[in-house]
């Protein structure tokens, strides 16, 4: 393993980050577990950032990919192709968007970059909304409307980017406000902020903020927004990268929780449609999708062998209702560290919905983040045999749980329990 460390660390960039004092090789995997290079096994409650979505090596997946492979894996969007158009058809009737057009990327980066293109040239406006403490990726354009300071290496864009306030609800001006009040509050900072600027293109936003800490704001506020957007023609961005596909159980998609103004105009996806083949995307009203007066092809989005995956990975998901075990084995899973945090001095909040949580921590009688405990607590509950996540904005710090959706109700216990040993060792 040091070998391999080194060999990393001769070829790769310094900015790539590794996980642990001393990195893990994971070598295979079966269905919420995963084995290193020393033969260790761990319960995996991070699905390779959200991405593991259904269980490692689900035979239905497997099984798809394989018989692909032996046809044919791949020809481009120069060509008709038929998983890629069964896939999308799928995708379009899921979505909620009316008369919706997909377009297939590789990756939840090039979903937001291909949006924010659509969104431009549909508004001919270079301006973005975006919320405080979000994540959209690591582009040059997806850098430019991420406000998470950790996440942005440079302030260069080609976009003028404005950040509203209500994507953490329990920190920041407004957080001593009740639900309705702090919504109505956030409302109002939109109103001023569209009053000192020229029209945008488009608020994007993740219903729940995945690397800020799976923070969110109640229920409704986006719909809220919705309507003030829509007055001005403004369009709506839902970054599902995270959200989608039934991970927080109420819900298929995050935007639901905010559907009283209706759905959004567009909707990004990646990382768990594929089960970790490289699937990303746009989900956008037809109008919006045939702006574009210029060629435009995608050489690797929608190529048959991550087709052939993410079908077979969407079927799995929907037959086996894992919507359902998201919200039955999450909630659960909420509870019991709820239980744990009450305990605890250093955990300030249990939050999060269906199987996507998050734990913030913070030094005990302060009210000031913690990264270094959470270090801590990543590093204690390798040792005890789970791996987890680690998130949070300028002034938190968070675990971050989020397994595969085929999470069963004793493996949801036995994290449980390996993650309170952890942060009663560390606090």
């Amino acid at each position: 393993m040091n070998n391999l460390y080194s060999r990393h660390r001769g070829v790769l960039p310094d900015w790539l980050a590794l996980y642990y004092d001393e990195p893990l090789e994971l070598t295979h995997g079966e269905g919420r577990h995963v084995w290193d290079s020393d033969g260790n096994k761990y319960l995996d409650f991070f699905g390779g950032i959200l991405t593991t979505m259904t269980a490692h090596a689900l035979p239905e997946v497997t099984k798809a990919v394989s018989e692909q492979a032996g046809r044919i894996i791949h020809s481009s969007t120069l060509y008709l192709n038929r998983p890629m158009v069964e896939l999308a058809e799928r995708i379009a009737q899921l979505s909620g968007i009316p008369d919706a057009r997909v377009f297939f990327t590789t990756s939840g980066t090039e979903a937001n970059d291909t949006a924010l293109l659509l969104a431009t040239t549909y508004r001919r406006s270079n301006t973005v909304l975006a919320m405080r403490n979000s994540y959209h990726g690591r582009s040059f354009s997806a850098v430019g409307i991420t406000g998470n300071r950790s996440w942005s290496p440079t302030s260069l864009s080609p976009l003028q980017t404005l950040y509203v306030h209500g994507g953490v609800r329990t920190r920041g001006p407004f957080a001593e406000l009740d639900d309705r009040a702090f919504i109505d509050a956030c409302v109002e900072d939109l109103k001023d902020v569209l009053g000192h600027t020229r029209p945008p293109a488009a608020l994007i936003a993740e219903p729940i903020q995945g690397v800020g800490g799976f923070t969110s704001p109640p229920d409704g506020l986006y719909a809220a927004f919705r309507e003030v957007l829509n007055a001005q023609g403004i369009l709506w961005i839902a970054d599902e990268v995270q959200t989608g596909w039934g991970r927080t159980g109420d819900h298929f998609w995050g935007w639901q929780a905010h559907a009283r103004s209706g759905p959004p105009d567009m909707i990004t996806f990646a990382k768990g449609i594929g089960n970790g083949a490289s699937i990303g995307g746009v989900i956008a009203r037809a109008e919006i999708m045939n702006c574009l007066d210029a060629n435009s092809i995608s050489t690797f989005g929608g190529t048959q062998i991550t087709m052939a995956a993410g079908l077979a990975n969407l079927t799995y998901l929907v037959e086996h209702d894992l919507q359902g075990n998201a919200r039955r084995v999450g909630g659960l899973l909420i509870e019991r560290l709820r239980a744990v945090a009450a305990q605890l001095p250093g955990v300030r909040e249990v939050r999060g919905r269906g199987l996507m949580i998050g734990v913030e921590l913070v030094k005990p009688g302060t009210d000031e983040a913690d990264p270094q405990a959470a270090s801590a607590v990543l590093e204690a509950a390798r040792e005890g045999g789970l791996l987890i996540g680690k998130g949070g904005g300028h002034n938190t710090s968070a675990l971050r749980i989020a397994p595969p959706l085929s999470l069963t109700v004793a493996e949801a216990e036995e994290g449980a329990a390996i993650l309170e040993r952890a942060l009663r060792s560390t606090y």
